[in-house]
């Protein structure tokens, strides 16, 4: 029987340079926690100090007559809130890439309207204890709740944001990869 180890404790920070990114649905999914990522990956710049929340939650149980449970529905939500208010890739996970046009330096003009957004790619990415990476991957992510903004003048602008990992065609609603950092030598 294994001990136990203070050393396999751990916080999870973002990784230097960002730490969740979004891709158009169908672009290549990593499959470790090392892996370069597609180009197609746009960088959603600083999350607040809240960090990232995952909940996976059983919804309901489905019964046929008789008693017998012959389905079960599940939720897998992740949680954080977005901080970079005049990031236009942040912007566009917020609102949508249809509602999003232009640039700061060009002027950016924002729609807000009931448009279902479109399913992504994120990739979440963080540093543990010991440089040990880990990457979350959710093939199917939909943003489905964007909470209050409140717009202050001791308080930071922030997208609260819940995204729903949906399933993928194999039945995942998000896959996970933890790894020694690589070294050099």
């Amino acid at each position: 029987m294994a001990e136990n180890n203070k050393q396999l404790v751990t916080v999870g920070k973002p990784k230097v340079g960002g730490g969740i990114y979004r891709a158009p649905a169908g672009t290549a999914l990593p499959t470790s926690a090392t892996a370069a990522l597609a180009e197609a990956y746009e960088n959603l710049g600083y999350i607040s100090e809240d960090g990232l929340t995952n909940e996976r939650e059983n919804d309901e149980e489905i019964r046929a007559w008789g008693g017998d449970v012959v389905m079960r529905t599940m939720t897998d939500t992740f949680g954080f809130t977005l901080i970079e208010a005049m990031n236009v890739e942040a912007l566009k996970a917020v609102y949508g890439n249809d509602n999003v046009t232009g640039t700061l330096a060009t002027g950016i003009s924002i729609v807000a309207n009931d448009i279902m957004q479109a399913n992504c790619v994120f990739v979440i990415d963080m540093i543990f204890q010991g440089g040990v990476m880990k990457r979350i991957v959710i093939p199917n992510g939909q943003v489905t709740e964007v909470g209050e903004v409140t717009y202050a003048d001791n308080e930071i602008v922030g997208y609260e944001t819940t995204l729903l990992a949906n399933v993928d065609a194999t039945g995942n609603t998000h896959y996970e990869y933890i790894a020694q950092p690589p070294t050099n030598g």
